[in-house]
């Protein structure tokens, strides 16, 4: 049963431990307002620790991902009530996408429409990125006299090679789902008939791998890319020691299945997290 935020703006289900988190304004192509920004981190929040989900999918409501900011309520509204209001919004929007980059659970986001403008900081945010081909991603800011906002000029060189976030920012064109995965900013486009199991399947696999060296994992990508090489290489040994240290029994049963039960092959599969070292 779909369950929905308080103003309703953010709905979700939880199914076989997956958490499918749905942008609820189809009415608006799931553009992002104060009220959805709050909404939003209330939900991630609520999902974070709980038990019954071990990876978290975003998607949109109807035929959007999410179009960006609500032009009326996050910026025009915002704007008449001055310079702290303004502030306020973006501390809202940005907090929550923060909160995704370093969430506790894997994340995948289910690009299953159109993904403009703000829209690129949550798709970010998410550690694994999907979209339909029939998808649409665009930076059409450029043709309203602005500047890519929401931290989307970032998020273009960090995901596309320079020329591309060049000419993505800078041109205001609309891309598709094929061409989104093609330069980098999703890792796959599927027809949109078949996204959403192609999701199920990615998540399912998560599900079967250590969450303690999943979170360890998704944090060390993030980090070790804005260090040396020395710097990344001690950082990730004292990131082992801490995910040793917090869950030593978790490593040692990997071990064992592969040494001593010969029951799985590391580069074919996980092993059963379900059974604990003796």
């Amino acid at each position: 049963m779909s369950e929905t935020s308080q103003q309703g703006t953010v709905a979700y289900d939880i199914v076989d431990n997956v958490a499918w988190v749905r942008f609820n304004r189809p009415e608006k192509r799931n553009c992002m307002s104060p009220t959805l920004n709050r909404e939003m981190m209330d939900v991630l929040d609520a999902l974070e620790y709980r038990d019954d989900v071990g990876v978290l999918v975003l998607s949109g409501e109807g035929t959007s991902w999410s179009a960006g900011m609500d032009l009326k309520e996050y910026f025009r509204e915002n704007e008449a009530k001055g310079l702290g209001a303004t502030r306020g919004a973006q501390r809202e929007a940005y907090g929550w996408w923060r909160r995704l980059r370093w969430y506790q659970k894997p994340t995948i986001a289910m690009v299953n429409g159109w993904c403009f403008g703000g829209g690129y900081g949550p798709l970010f945010g998410c550690d694994l990125a999907f979209a339909a081909d029939e998808a649409t991603f665009g930076l059409s800011e450029i043709n309203w006299g602005i500047l890519p906002g929401g931290g989307a000029t970032k998020v273009a060189v960090e995901l596309l090679p320079f020329r591309k976030a060049m000419y993505h920012a800078m041109m205001g064109e609309n891309i598709d789902g094929k061409t989104a995965a093609d330069w980098g900013l999703v890792n796959e486009s599927i027809p949109l008939a078949g996204l959403k199991d192609r999701v199920a399947a990615v998540a399912a696999v998560l599900l079967q791998k250590n969450p303690v060296a999943l979170k360890a994992t998704k944090d060390a990508i993030r980090r070790v890319g804005e260090m040396t090489y020395d710097n990344a290489e001690d950082y990730l040994i004292r990131a082992q020691e801490a995910a040793n240290s917090f869950d030593s029994e978790g490593r040692k049963e990997g071990i064992k299945q592969f040494i001593d039960d010969k029951t799985y092959k590391p580069g074919l599969g996980a092993y059963d997290k379900n059974r604990k070292a003796d």
